[in-house]
């Protein structure tokens, strides 16, 4: 048995812990949790995405465990998977929510997440977005500007509203993350209030009778390599609250953001322990309200997606295994060169090294390149490890391809909890004939 499906099927160190629990061998064929994952191809097709309700609760029971020493709440990051299936699962375990959108905040209204458990965050915020929070009453407006801030402060006053708001502060540490697109709090990025800005920023909203400066918000980036970042970027955050306060703000929350990883490969499991020895004191000493906003790591080992093997091609003396599932379905490989495990859902024996590509019209279009896998045959079902954040919601109707179904498994049932699209819903919001406007 090689590495790979030791991995999978938990046997040695990488192997322990929640993905381990949610996908098995038994008899020679691939389970998720008391499902074969071959009769979930056989009945909704592939490619599909298929996801373990267990590994998802595990995941967040862990992490709460884990910050028992401190008033807290979990909110999760919508951008990673927004199904409305998985929200359920985690709205029941009493999770919350973190939106970077008016779409992602409908999503987690629909969803059963009450307003005063909604975050809402991100860089480019619309206006309608704003209003659309200000209205619902979310806890919290994330805001990463000044400019922002006019922007909430004009439609709290046109609403009649007080704004509860929170400062993303962009604490300009170092970060080590798997790729340069993922880390978000080094000096130059996009994200938050650059850090010595904030006292200016906050002076302009204190003065404001439509504005409540409630809390503090960080985040470093994704898939962290290190958890020195959290270290580093607290205690900046920690200093920030101590000069607000001075300046009158009466703040309440203390938001150490996501970025805690997945495992995808052979990464050791994030220490929650060591995590929360670097946030919960912290939060603690300023008698705040702890917050962190995991996305990928409470979803990301849960998913797998399966894929059809359509041809094997050689090519140039490259063994190409050709797939009905590519950058179409599963991005990551292709924008972020990032890493997925991939098996035979049965093995014939044998491994082969291969490059596993899909059917877009696309060099770039491909889940693995040079990789040491199992050796398969046209018609064979791969299953693609890791494949619960940024899979389905990064998906792609390039070359007019319908997007996959996604499919929850809980214990030995399982269920479509989004369906395959048609090429009818393709073209659904396309004009048949045209209404011409004059100029």
């Amino acid at each position: 048995m090689h590495a790979l499906r030791a991995f999978f099927e938990g046997r040695g160190g990488v192997g322990q812990g929640v993905l381990a629990r949610a996908y098995e061998r038994r008899d020679g064929t691939l389970w998720c949790e008391g499902v074969p994952l071959e009769a979930i191809a056989a009945s909704a097709g592939t490619p599909a995405y298929v996801y373990s309700s267990q590994a998802m609760r595990e995941r967040y029971r862990a992490l709460d465990a884990a910050l028992t020493g401190v008033a807290h709440r979990i909110h999760y990051s919508l951008k990673a998977n927004s199904s409305h299936g998985l929200l359920k699962v985690l709205r029941a375990e009493g999770c919350r929510a973190d939106v970077v959108s008016g779409g992602e905040l409908m999503r987690a209204l629909r969803a059963g997440f009450a307003p005063d458990d909604i975050i809402f965050g991100g860089v480019g915020k619309r206006r309608d977005e704003i209003r659309a929070a200000l209205e619902a009453g979310v806890l919290l407006i994330n805001v990463e500007s000044a400019a922002e801030l006019e922007i909430v402060e004009t439609e709290a006053k046109a609403l009649g509203v007080h704004a509860r708001i929170a400062f993303r502060v962009n604490p300009e540490v170092q970060v080590a993350n798997a790729h340069e697109f993922i880390a978000t709090g080094s000096r130059g990025h996009k994200f938050g209030i650059p850090w010595g800005d904030v006292p200016a920023v906050a002076m302009r909203a204190l003065a404001s009778p439509h504005v409540e400066v409630a809390g503090l918000d960080m985040h470093v980036g994704s898939q962290l390599l290190s958890l020195a970042p959290y270290r580093d970027g607290v205690a900046r955050l920690a200093e920030l609250a101590r000069t607000l306060r001075a300046q009158g703000a009466p703040l309440r929350y203390f938001d150490a953001g996501g970025g805690l990883p997945a495992r995808y490969d052979a990464e050791e499991a994030p220490d929650l322990a060591l995590f929360a020895e670097i946030v919960v004191p912290v939060a603690t000493s300023l008698g705040l309200e702890l917050i962190v906003e995991p996305g990928r790591f409470v979803v990301a080992e849960s998913g797998a997606l399966l894929t059809r093997v359509l041809y094997r091609k050689m090519s140039g003396g490259t063994d190409f295994v050709v797939c009905d599932a590519g950058m179409s379905e599963l991005l990551r490989p292709s924008h972020y060169d990032a890493y997925h495990a991939i098996e035979a859902v049965r093995p014939r024996g044998g491994t082969k090294t291969v490059d596993v590509v899909g059917p877009i019209c696309e060099t770039g279009d491909f889940i693995a390149r040079d990789r040491l896998m199992d050796d398969v045959a046209a018609g064979d079902l791969l299953a693609v490890h890791t494949a619960g954040a940024y899979g389905y919601v990064m998906a792609l109707t390039y070359n007019t391809r319908p997007r996959a179904p996604e499919v929850l498994v809980d214990g030995s049932r399982w269920a479509v909890i989004t369906r395959r699209e048609t090429l009818d819903d393709l073209v659904r919001l396309e004009a048949a004939s045209l209404d011409w406007t004059e100029a």
